[in-house]
């Protein structure tokens, strides 16, 4: 790399501080982050076995748990190997490329699983208020097809971030990014040139996949609670509602994380930087932590399924 004007001229290695404020207790903090990681890593692989080998299970709302499975294990494992070389072996840096390829596969994950939510609320949106119809109109080709369109929209709406920093962005204040991964603002803050046209497009991306999504999934739900209250039945209103706490408590985690950490990257500047660092690095480790303990407890197909499983390994 080269300096000019106090500047650096494209910088091929960028380096990772962690989490700025806290470098002293880094090593301890990676401790629990590391057993998140496990854990998650431990559920989401028991939920896709589950499902693969129970054939009553090949359903669309446990095809679509499937595809959440998959995308936080390809989520987490994105940021924490690299996290813990930080936090515990001291290798702070990455190479410019790569810390671009990170951050196009953490932008990317997180706008698929925004998309399966979004399938998700719609699957029950059809189950409760057009249960007739659920049948005809979620069949396996839709579900792939859906897998392979959101997987397509984040893709190639997120992919023109790295090439705005890569083709616009040559000077760099410094080459030290304070945060734990390479996230897109984080990374944009450290040049010296003209920045609006990428936080423009950062923004837009935002609002395109999570502003519409949640939009979505909000008047989903709406509809399904109007549905669901109208029903005749007492026990008919709380089995409908039961189908939905599981979902809900999935979106409220995701989203609430998601926007927190969005906004405050963006107009947080009296929110201290470790605690902004710490949030935005339990967004991306929570979700797949909690994914499969929410579903796994509320769902009884998949209960019943991880007591015959641990039933026959540990016989009382």
């Amino acid at each position: 790399m080269f300096k000019l004007n106090g500047t650096v001229f494209m910088p091929s290695v960028l380096t990772l501080v962690g989490i700025p404020g806290l470098e002293s207790v880094q090593f301890w903090i990676g401790i629990p982050f590391c057993a998140m990681y496990i854990t998650a890593l431990f559920g989401n692989c028991l939920l896709l076995v589950i499902i693969k080998s129970e054939r009553s299970l090949h359903e669309p709302m446990y095809l679509f748990l499937a595809m959440l499975g998959a995308t936080d294990i390809a989520l987490s494992t994105c940021i924490l190997p690299k996290m813990l070389g930080i936090f515990w072996f001291h290798l702070p840096d990455i190479d410019f490329d790569a810390c671009l390829f990170q951050m196009w596969l953490i932008h990317t994950f997180q706008s698929i699983e925004s998309g399966i939510l979004l399938a998700m609320a719609l699957d029950r949106y059809v189950a409760i208020c057009d249960p007739l119809r659920h049948a005809i109109i979620f069949t396996h080709q839709l579900l792939t097809q859906i897998g392979v369109a959101v997987t397509l929209r984040a893709a190639l709406l997120v992919a023109p971030c790295l090439i705005l920093i890569k083709c616009r962005l040559k000077h760099f204040r410094t080459a030290v990014v304070s945060h734990s991964y390479c996230e897109h603002m984080a990374v944009v803050k450290l040049a010296a040139e003209d920045t609006r046209i990428n936080k423009i497009y950062g923004l837009f991306v935002a609002f395109t996949i999570l502003g519409f999504d949640i939009i979505v999934i909000t008047l989903s739900y709406i509809r399904i609670f109007i549905t669901v209250f109208n029903l005749p039945q007492r026990e008919s209103r709380l089995k409908a509602f039961n189908t939905c706490i599981a979902h809900i408590c999935v979106f409220l985690e995701f989203y609430l994380l998601a926007f927190f950490s969005f906004f405050t990257h963006r107009f947080g500047f009296h929110i201290p930087p470790y605690i902004h660092i710490l949030l935005s690095n339990l967004y991306l480790l929570v979700p797949p932590l909690l994914n499969p303990i929410v579903y796994g407890v509320k769902t009884k197909q998949i209960r019943d399924r991880v007591s015959k499983i641990f039933h026959f390994k540990y016989p009382s």
